[in-house]
């Protein structure tokens, strides 16, 4: 769902921490475009990126805007961005790596 009046916005700002295949990413951006957001009016803000995604979203979505943080070497076989910065579903969660000491002891 997006908000009311998003057409009337000088600017949308996507967000999401990690940029790695793009999926997730220009997936985003085709719900605005489909609901009549033009990519030149979508900025996409992430912390950590790899060539790749930004590979992908430069074909996909040539219009759209990127600021990233960072951007890592690459995917490995798993597509996770290295050297990265691990899981950010389970790190904000606190669903896997806190008990194992991976992310510290102040979990969940």
């Amino acid at each position: 769902k997006l908000p009311e009046g998003i057409l009337g916005c000088a600017a949308v700002v996507l967000c999401d921490p990690m940029l790695a295949t793009g999926g997730s990413a220009l997936t985003a951006v085709r719900v605005l475009r489909e609901a009549g957001v033009p990519e030149e009016r979508i900025l996409f803000l992430n912390v950590v990126s790899c060539p790749e995604g930004l590979r992908a979203m430069a074909e996909g979505a040539p219009g759209v805007r990127i600021l990233t943080g960072a951007v890592d070497e690459g995917l490995n076989e798993r597509k996770f961005i290295v050297p990265g910065l691990g899981d950010f579903g389970d790190r904000y969660y606190g669903s896997f790596g806190y008990s194992d000491g991976l992310w510290g002891t102040d979990g969940l």
